[in-house]
């Protein structure tokens, strides 16, 4: 018993992601920083900061229009810009945002009063907007102002690094049940398809309660039956492997096979549309304070109690006892089946969990979502440092191997690999993960070879 508790100890580690994978994720990240160093344009607000004091420079009462696309960026640069200069004396302010024919319009409509207004305009609409204003004779006086550009790493753009978090909260959610079933020396090759079903079940849950009229409480009903019939599945998962001892792989395998088949049975092989606009909140919604997605405080929210599960609970120490030696286990008292069912179910239930998120981001639900996130998510959990051996991992290393594999892909992307190059560097960065993992208990103390 008291070996037991050691080896637990030892493998809960500790509790904090290893300095090396730490070490991996600042190393990329500051690689990717420098060779998408370039020539920004700054958006959005902090756009119309930069031309305070150019505003501030414009004559008393002068006639301003502040211009820019039909976007949520374009949208805030304009809304600054006239709550900078209305807090000028005189200074009157139109705003416009919308296709170049809204924008002509705009200036025509000036032109014919005799004006020649000052028109503030993003860097990346200024061309458009000068090219515009040139053609109408009447405006021959108009000025136009842009922010000035700056260099700066593409990757390290806020939005950007809002994207990277949102992109990856639906793995790095599906990787904490991950991580609890690999740390009991299980996989569960299931968490792809069931992101499929879970957004089909949805999204059709959602048009039998309303469609695009259904209510927020019927929205919530829909996620919560998604989630508990997710969760159905990962216990079947469960007790396959416990009851029969059906070896985990082909366990999950075949709960693969059944869930993929049944999100094209319920969905007859096509998307299902028609849900309401207030559905993707939880996937696309901002929160307006600190402009962090929705989708990622609730994935901050639930590694913070899966790491108080793992590290200060019962069930987390079971979890680990498991995995290192089920026997032992099972000898000190372990109710060893019932923690192997509570993973599943929970690797399950946040699969079901990643649906709903996924099919709120995409606002629809269809067969062909989550095709590869199982290699994703494993890809996240083994180069966070958890054994797939079992008995030894920790859900921040987990977090930190989702960052890993989240910063890899954007980077590629940035930098315009091509997708069949994406696979082969995730799946090397897999194996490399596997066997560094494997040096490392051959060289532990009592490894063996």
């Amino acid at each position: 018993m008291g070996r037991l508790r050691d080896r637990i100890a030892e493998a809960r580690g500790a509790g904090s992601p290893r300095l090396g994978v730490l070490l991996v994720l600042a190393l990329l990240a500051a690689f990717f920083s420098l060779v998408t160093l370039k020539e920004q344009q700054p958006e959005g607000a902090r756009a119309a900061r930069l031309l305070a004091a150019q505003l501030d420079a414009l004559p008393a009462g002068a006639q301003a229009l502040a211009v820019g696309r039909d976007s949520d960026e374009d949208r805030r640069f304009t809304a600054a810009v006239a709550a900078l200069l209305h807090r000028r004396p005189g200074a009157a302010v139109q705003t416009v945002n919308g296709e170049p024919a809204a924008v002509r319009d705009a200036l025509a409509a000036l032109a014919a009063g005799g004006q020649a207004p000052t028109v503030i305009v993003p860097e990346s609409y200024a061309a458009v907007v000068r090219g515009i204003a040139a053609a109408l004779p009447a405006l021959g006086g108009t000025t136009v102002l842009s922010p000035p550009t700056y260099r700066w790493p593409t990757f390290l753009l806020a939005s950007n690094l809002r994207n990277v978090a949102n992109q990856i909260a639906v793995i790095a959610i599906l990787a904490i049940g991950m991580t609890m079933v690999i740390i009991t020396a299980g996989i569960d090759l299931s968490v792809g398809s069931l992101i499929a079903l879970a957004a089909v079940i949805v999204a059709w849950t959602i048009g039998r309660l309303g469609g695009e009229g259904a209510p927020t409480p019927a929205m919530l009903l829909a996620g919560v039956v998604t989630i508990a019939l997710c969760s159905l599945a990962g216990a079947f998962s469960g007790l396959v492997v416990t009851r029969f001892r059906v070896p985990p792989f082909i366990a999950t395998l075949g709960m693969m096979q059944v869930a993929s088949g049944l999100a094209y049975i319920i969905s007859q092989g096509r998307p299902i549309y028609h849900i309401p606009e207030r559905f993707v909140a939880l996937g696309r919604g901002i929160d307006p304070l600190l402009a962090v997605p929705w989708a990622v405080w609730l994935m901050a929210a639930l590694y913070i109690a899966a790491h108080l599960l793992m590290g200060r609970t019962v069930l987390g120490r079971y979890l680990y006892a498991v995995g290192g030696n089920p026997e032992a286990a099972r000898l000190a008292g372990v109710p060893v089946n019932r923690v192997l069912l509570f993973a599943y179910v929970a690797s399950a239930a946040l699969a079901g969990l990643g649906g709903v998120v996924m099919a709120s981001q995409l606002r629809s639900g269809a067969p062909t979502y989550g095709v590869m996130y199982e290699l994703y998510v494993v890809a996240a959990v083994v180069v966070g440092g958890t054994s797939l051996s079992g008995g030894e991992g920790t859900i921040a290393g987990t977090l930190v191997g989702a960052l890993i594999i989240a910063v890899i892909q954007n980077g590629m992307n940035l930098t315009n690999v091509e997708s069949y190059t994406q696979k082969v560097v995730l799946g090397l960065v897999i194996l490399g993960a596997v066997l560094l993992d494997r040096a490392r208990r051959r060289h532990r103390p009592g490894g063996g070879a």
